[in-house]
């Protein structure tokens, strides 16, 4: 187990199969918006702009095709999608021969982005912002996602992305959250889902379930984010 900020799981997993399938990795981490880190890896391994590029949109593609809260709010079946990419050592194989596959996922994801980046946050200061989405399929899809792309747009500020789920507690609405520390400055976000119940690494992380009764001492907890240090 490592929660730091600048790893993930198929950056563990890289390490332990001692660069073995490491295209793959940096795919998978650049899904994870470790950006820096596959940066890194591209650079190492000699890759030009575009390659960088397309291994960037091939790992956010198939990231996002990871949320929903079933199957069915997908747009493949992980297990489908796993059979699919398996069958190429190389992502730049899976890219050159499964068009309709990136195109499917890519523009998904522009569309759903599209509408969650017009949502207006609920709360708002220099250091943090929440987001309540709806209990719609592509706010599902999106939920995660969104979270890097703001990070990344403004990256000294904190973020919480609530997304309503079915059921309520005490009569009161339930949300998904999805958190993200600073960019700028990745650390706590584990730290604030743990108080709810949630977990995660130190710059992303989540609550399954969470209360509608404590969305203010969300929104306080996550100013806190900017002040912490490693």
């Amino acid at each position: 187990i490592n929660t730091a900020a600048n790893t993930c799981t198929s950056l563990i997993v890289n390490a332990y199969l001692k660069g073995q399938f490491e295209e793959w990795a940096i795919v998978a981490a650049f899904g994870d918006n470790i950006i820096k880190v596959a940066e890194a890896l591209c650079e190492k391994a000699g890759y030009n702009k575009e390659q960088s590029n397309q291994l960037r949109t091939l790992g956010i593609s198939m990231n996002y095709n990871g949320y929903g809260a079933d199957l069915t709010d997908l747009f493949y079946h992980p297990a489908e999608l796993y059979k699919i990419a398996v069958k190429y050592a190389s992502p730049f194989d899976f890219i050159n021969n499964e068009a309709d596959v990136i195109n499917t996922l890519s523009n998904g994801y522009s569309d759903d982005m599209a509408k969650a980046l017009q949502t207006k946050p609920i709360h708002e200061s220099e250091t943090a912002a929440m987001f309540i989405l709806p209990n719609e399929k592509w706010a599902r899809r999106v939920s995660g996602v969104v979270g890097n792309e703001l990070a990344n747009q403004l990256p000294d500020r904190a973020h919480a992305i609530l997304t309503e789920r079915e059921g309520k507690i005490d009569n009161e609405m339930t949300y998904q959250v999805s958190i993200r520390a600073p960019k700028n400055n990745p650390v706590g976000a584990d730290v604030i889902a743990n108080q709810f119940g949630g977990g995660g690494r130190k710059a992303a992380a989540g609550i399954d379930v969470f209360n509608h009764n404590y969305l203010l001492l969300l929104f306080v907890t996550l100013n806190r984010l900017a002040k912490l240090r490693n």
